[in-house]
């Protein structure tokens, strides 16, 4: 029978010699890998197989270094034969690994340290054909349920990609995101945005202003007032991204939020995954995330299909698991007082069970929106897991809601969304 055919091919092919083989091509495409596990993962990590699982770990953790000529030759195209002469200071051993590049430390004429990352040669190139061939060896490995719509996921994450691959892009969003920072009066207290320098930065090379910190995952050994506080602090920025500002830096990764103790300052680095949403889209959502606060699960569905995460001929177990889905997941919000994260490690186990059954009743791909959104806002709960911090959730999020302005977008804001997809139900 094909299926007792396609799990011969499958144990065939994840062989141990063939996990270390694609573990290798992964490391190689490592860009590539690393979007298309997030893409995949972030809707259930349990579709990867334990062997692809480690492998991505092992491409999560280490790149290889850029040979010298080819770090110089990079520096020169993107900046000049005489870009030595910009920097007081130039380290060429690199201080850590990005997706698509590493970063350099660099001291300025006037005395400024910045770190300076540098893609790989020849990534952005790639790119395309590195997510085919990696698509192509999934799929031989016949590993992925098909109600995960991959082509559909491939699409976002090339798209995603190509902008990731543009570092002038990744420096607007840095600038426009320190703007938003900078003009709260609150968040500003708590949060930075370090400064991008345009002369030392363009399509492959990016410059800003080093900052200190430990990532997220560190700030889980402090003690609890201050994972309580920094918890409630991503918290209330996601909030702010997505239903103030509409627009978010996408990418949770731990090392993208650097806390510095000293100060008391989280730093946020790494933009490259900023992306604006849609009036309309943001209007639903927020009605979906209240319905999911309240369990009311007329109201879920009923957004869910203007959102288009359902069609509405749906069975009643898939709806069934989809709106216990959102219960689960929008369980910080509708638990009165103190969230204890700590203690709700239940959450994620819950979750993959339900992404399992909708994996085989689902009828049409999640929208575009939700990778990005769903990989965010996943990730700031995962941090406060991280950090067991004792966060007010519902609080946060009844501010949030009763403060907001549902309905058209006004006109000084009509130049920045029209670029975008309007959603239609």
């Amino acid at each position: 029978s094909n299926t007792s055919n396609s799990s011969q091919v499958y144990s065939n092919f994840i062989t141990e010699s063939n996990a270390e083989r694609l573990a290798n091509a992964l490391c190689r495409m490592r860009g590539a890998a690393l979007k298309i596990g997030q893409m995949l993962s972030i809707q259930d990590e349990t579709v990867l197989p334990p062997q692809i699982q480690t492998a991505l770990e092992r491409v999560r953790a280490g790149a290889d270094v850029m040979p010298r000529g080819q770090l110089e030759g990079q520096l020169k195209s993107e900046l000049g034969r005489d870009w030595r002469n910009k920097v007081a200071d130039f380290d060429s051993q690199p201080r850590a690994a990005a997706s698509i590049g590493q970063v350099h430390a660099a001291t300025l004429h006037d005395g400024r340290q910045v770190a300076m990352k540098i893609q790989y040669p020849g990534v952005a190139r790639s790119i395309e054909s590195d997510v085919d061939n990696l698509m192509r060896l999934i799929n031989i490995a016949n590993i992925l349920p098909k109600g995960l719509y991959v082509e559909n996921a491939v699409r976002v994450a090339k798209r995603e990609l190509a902008l990731e691959c543009d570092y002038t892009y990744e420096a607007a969003a840095q600038q426009k995101f320190r703007q938003l920072v900078q003009n709260d009066k609150h968040l500003s207290q708590v949060f930075y945005v370090p400064e991008v320098i345009p002369e030392l930065s363009g399509k492959q090379v990016l410059t800003t202003e080093w900052v200190n910190g430990v990532a997220i995952d560190k700030v889980a050994q402090l003690d609890q007032n201050v994972r309580d506080v920094v918890g409630t602090w991503l918290l209330r920025l996601t909030l702010k991204e997505l239903y103030d500002w509409r627009y978010m830096q996408t990418d949770p990764n731990w090392g993208n939020f650097l806390y510095d103790k000293e100060k008391g300052v989280l730093n946020l680095i790494d933009f490259g995954a900023a992306k604006a949403y849609p009036k309309g889209f943001v209007d639903n959502y927020l009605r979906m995330v209240h319905a999911c606060a309240e369990r009311d699960k007329q109201t879920v569905v009923d957004m869910s299909v203007k959102l288009g995460f359902l069609t509405g001929d749906e069975s009643d177990v898939m709806l069934n698991a989809h709106t216990e889905a959102g219960f689960v997941v929008g369980l910080p919000f509708a638990t009165a007082g103190i969230y204890d994260f700590g203690a709700h490690s239940g959450m994620t186990p819950r979750v993959a069970e339900l992404g399992s059954v909708m994996l085989k009743h689902r009828l049409t791909p999640p929208p575009e929106e939700s990778y990005s959104l769903h990989r965010k806002l996943s990730g700031a709960f995962l941090a406060c897991m991280k950090l067991r911090a004792r966060v007010p959730c519902r609080e946060l999020f009844f501010d949030t809601y009763q403060n907001y302005r549902f309905g058209p977008v006004g006109e000084e804001e009509l130049v920045t969304s029209s670029a975008s997809v309007q959603v239609t139900a």
